[in-house]
């Protein structure tokens, strides 16, 4: 079994959720990377490109995806799509993206992003402002709202959460018996509780108990 882990939007591999997991897995023998969703080319960003990226990562081979925020709607768009993913973990995925994205704008604002061709956005991963281009816009628009996937997935959602409402988790679960659904006592970041995020998602895996070092291999391209 492979497992790729997703970043948020704006994000890199140095996030600290990533890096908490990745070492988690690492200690009990689990290595794990992590892709550059946007390649180093975020003015470039589109949902499309990202999933070539995961495309490129799974390579048509069994799987198992996990993603945080925006990861964990490309995630679950993926498994859609590819049935070679075997389970998810999303944190905090933002379900019904293209959507709520439309609303963080008003026309105006879109408007003068779309004559401009780019506008600024802050990277997390920089950690300053970065243009992003128009064009993420449109190719977020052909996508669905909430991805209909068959397999077996956990998520972890703050009940704080106010970019990604723990509501829309809620909803999606509850009409999917396949989904197990966990509410913590925190916000989107979900930083504050990684432990317990950690206890569900070995729980879920069976790691430290049934999993051996080395017997699942984490790879990206």
């Amino acid at each position: 079994m492979r497992i790729v882990y997703l970043h948020g939007f704006a994000s890199s591999p140095q996030s600290s959720k990533a890096q908490f997991f990745r070492r988690k897995f690492a200690a009990a023998g689990v290595p794990v990377e992590i892709p550059q969703l946007d390649e180093g080319r975020f003015e470039r960003l589109t949902i499309s490109g990202q999933l070539g990226v995961i495309d490129r990562a799974v390579r048509g081979e069994p799987a198992v995806l996990m993603g945080s925020s925006l990861g964990g709607y490309l995630a679950a768009l993926y498994a859609s799509r590819h049935p070679e993913i075997e389970r998810l973990v999303l944190l905090a995925p933002a379900f019904q993206f293209p959507r709520r994205w439309r609303e963080r704008y008003s026309e105006q604002d879109w408007e003068q992003w779309r004559r401009s061709g780019s506008t600024p956005v802050f990277h997390y991963g920089d950690g300053r402002p970065r243009r992003l281009g128009y064009q993420f816009v449109d190719d977020a628009a052909q996508y669905e709202d909430e991805p209909d996937f068959a397999q077996p997935a956990l998520i972890l959602h703050g009940t704080r959460d106010d970019v990604v409402p723990a509501a829309i988790s809620t909803g999606y679960a509850s009409r999917r018996p396949g989904v197990r659904l966990t509410l913590l006592e925190s916000g989107h970041e979900l930083t504050d509780v990684l432990e317990q995020m950690w206890a569900k998602v070995a729980e879920f895996f069976g790691v430290p108990e049934t999993i051996t070092p080395g017997s699942i291999e984490v790879s990206i391209d």
